[in-house]
C-alpha cells in the first residue's frame, strides 16, 4: 500500500474534518454537491461508489439522521483513509468504508435505498502523462468503464431505489444510454453552471429503478456570483444543505 503525506482539514463548513493526501488527488466541491443532491430518508441506506476518503459518504450522514451509509473505494489508500475519516468525526457507527471493486461488490444485492457515486470523468485512453498514479485511477476509468458503475449500482439497488451520479456535461449522453440500459426511469438531469450565462461543466443526474417515467432537465445550480464567490445556494449545499431535484409543474 502506498504511503503519503496527509493533512487533516476543516471540510462541509467546518461540520466535518477530512484526513487526505496533501498532494495528488483531493476533495473537491463534487463530493459535497453529490451529498447534497442524493435524496435519503433517515433510516434508510445508501451506498456510495468511489468513496474516496469518504467525503461524500460523511456529509450525507450528518445531514440526514439515522442514515446507514456504504462506502466502497478500489485504492486500498483511500479506503484506509476513509475509515480514520469516519472515526475522526464519530460516525462509526452508521458509515462504512469497504475496499473493493464496482465490477466485484462487496455488498448485498439490492440492499440499499439509494446508490450516489462520482465515478472517473475521463474515458480511458486520455493523455495521463504526469499525473500520479492515486489521481490517474480516480480520475481516468480503468477496467470499470461508466456502464460498469450504474450496472453495479442497478444490482445494489432495490426496485424503486435511486442512483445519483455526478459527472462531466459532455458526458451526458453517455450516462442517459448506460441509465436507460439499466432499467433505470425517471431521469432527472440538474446542470451545474460555473456562473450564470456560462455553459455547464458538470451534471447531476439523478434516476430511478423502474421502468418508464419522462426525462426531466431541472433549472439547475449557479456555483459563482460574477466576482468569484460562491452563489448563497452553491453555498448552502457546500455547507451540508440538500439541493432540491423534486421536477415542478
Amino acid at each position: 500500500m502506498t504511503v503519503f503525506e496527509t493533512s487533516e482539514d476543516a471540510w462541509l463548513g467546518g461540520q466535518l474534518r477530512l484526513k487526505q493526501p496533501k498532494r495528488g488527488y483531493r476533495v473537491a466541491i463534487d463530493a459535497a454537491l453529490l451529498a447534497a443532491a442524493t435524496p435519503l430518508q433517515p433510516g434508510q441506506r445508501v451506498l456510495d461508489l468511489g468513496t474516496g476518503v469518504a467525503a461524500a459518504a460523511l456529509a450525507l450522514a450528518a445531514r440526514v439522521n439515522d442514515a446507514q451509509v456504504d462506502g466502497v473505494e478500489l485504492q486500498p489508500e483511500f479506503a484506509a483513509l476513509g475509515l480514520e475519516n469516519i472515526h475522526l468525526n464519530g460516525f462509526q457507527n452508521r458509515v462504512r468504508c469497504l475496499q473493493g471493486d464496482v465490477l466485484d461488490l462487496p455488498t448485498d444485492v439490492a440492499a440499499y435505498d439509494q446508490v450516489m457515486m462520482n465515478p472517473p470523468y475521463l474515458a480511458s485512453g486520455g493523455n495521463d502523462a504526469g499525473m500520479d498514479t492515486a489521481k490517474r485511477i480516480a480520475t481516468i476509468e480503468g477496467p470499470a468503464r461508466l456502464d460498469d458503475w450504474v450496472r453495479a449500482a442497478a444490482s445494489a439497488l432495490r426496485s424503486g431505489g435511486g442512483l445519483t451520479i455526478i459527472h462531466r456535461a459532455d458526458r451526458l449522453g453517455d450516462i442517459l444510454t448506460a441509465a436507460g440500459a439499466n432499467n433505470f426511469g425517471g431521469l432527472t438531469v440538474f446542470p451545474l453552471w460555473p456562473k450564470a450565462g456560462e455553459a455547464a461543466r458538470r451534471v447531476i443526474v439523478h434516476g430511478r429503478k423502474a421502468k418508464g417515467g419522462r426525462l426531466a432537465l431541472m433549472p439547475g445550480l449557479v456555483l459563482h456570483q460574477a466576482n468569484g464567490t460562491y452563489t448563497p445556494e452553491a453555498d448552502a449545499a457546500l455547507r451540508g444543505g440538500a439541493l432540491d431535484f423534486t421536477p415542478h409543474p
